[in-house]
């Protein structure tokens, strides 16, 4: 089949909304953490992080999505509520005070970080497990009147590695399933529809190559009337496939740039309104291509 043009919508944050569909949106990522698989480490000190998220604004980025716990697969260490926020709070705070029209996301899914960043300027609540993994979550985003992404995880962290492995068949339809479910619950909360976005959660609960099969049929997600937020880059799954190049051993994530271009594109070309990218001028440069694309169709 022929590429298609994407839905358009009116995304509704806190204070403000985004047009999507138009031209896609570049979520900047900010790790403040240690273990990232991609960047840990490197903000972790306040005026990087700030530094870090000035450049990204001004290479592009549409939002800043900032994270204070890793997820990292095989690697996971759970961090405190407490720890999390005096590890985002004063970034949120830093960001605005020098750039106030920044649109900036918590990548949380607790509900008391969420409360506390969106207190504190942020936009956007980001939710890795589309509301499944604090029961106080989906009341917190309709009392908070925030835009939020809900992002399909099959299991936890510490389970990703044992889970049994998916038909390339069987996966549209779990993530499918998935988001439906978490959407419900949203709409049971009080969450506004037209503040939610969804992500398929590559590479969350889904092992190397069966993410492929869900890239290649992003666009089935639209049945499902929202936005589409994807995040490919630097993802393991690129590095796994790359092996080939790097002596038979995964890519390092260093080395996952070119892939991690190709991968957006795809995205963005099977209907993602917004990508989360680490790269953002280069995910910028891509992006303004594929919306050529999709412009000519």
């Amino acid at each position: 089949m022929g590429f298609e043009r994407r839905d358009e919508f009116v995304w509704k944050l806190r204070t403000r909304t985004l047009e999507l569909g138009q031209r896609t949106l570049l979520m900047g990522v900010l790790n403040v953490t240690p273990d990232s698989f991609s960047d840990g480490d490197l903000y972790l000190d306040l005026q990087a992080a700030t530094s870090h998220a000035l450049r990204m604004l001004d290479e592009g980025a549409d939002i800043v999505d900032i994270g204070g716990e890793s997820t990292r697969p095989g690697r996971y260490e759970p961090v405190s509520a407490e720890e999390e926020q005096c590890r985002v709070l004063p970034v949120i705070e830093a960001v605005l005070s020098a750039r106030p029209d920044a649109v900036l996301s918590i990548d949380t899914y607790t509900a008391s970080t969420a409360r506390a960043a969106v207190e504190s300027g942020a936009e956007i609540v980001n939710d890795i497990s589309g509301l499944a993994w604090d029961a106080e979550m989906a009341a917190a985003c309709a009392q908070l009147h925030c835009g939020v992404v809900l992002m399909h995880t099959r299991g936890k962290p510490a389970e990703w590695r044992n889970l049994p492995r998916l038909a390339p068949e069987e996966v549209v339809p779990l993530v499918r399933s998935g988001l439906a479910q978490s959407l419900l619950i949203a709409e049971e909360a009080g969450i506004e529809r037209d503040r939610v976005v969804i992500d398929p959660g590559y590479g969350f609960g889904k092992s190397f190559d069966e993410n492929y099969p869900l890239l290649a049929r992003q666009h089935n997600l639209r049945e499902l009337g929202r936005p589409l937020l994807a995040g490919v880059s630097r993802k393991s799954f690129l590095g796994r496939k790359l092996a080939e190049y790097y002596g038979g051993k995964d890519a390092p994530v260093t080395k996952r740039g070119n892939a991690t271009i190709a991968a957006t594109v795809a995205a963005i070309l099977g209907g993602a309104h917004i990508v989360r990218v680490h790269d953002v001028r280069a995910a910028a440069e891509a992006a303004c291509i594929a919306d050529a694309i999709l412009a000519a169709v």
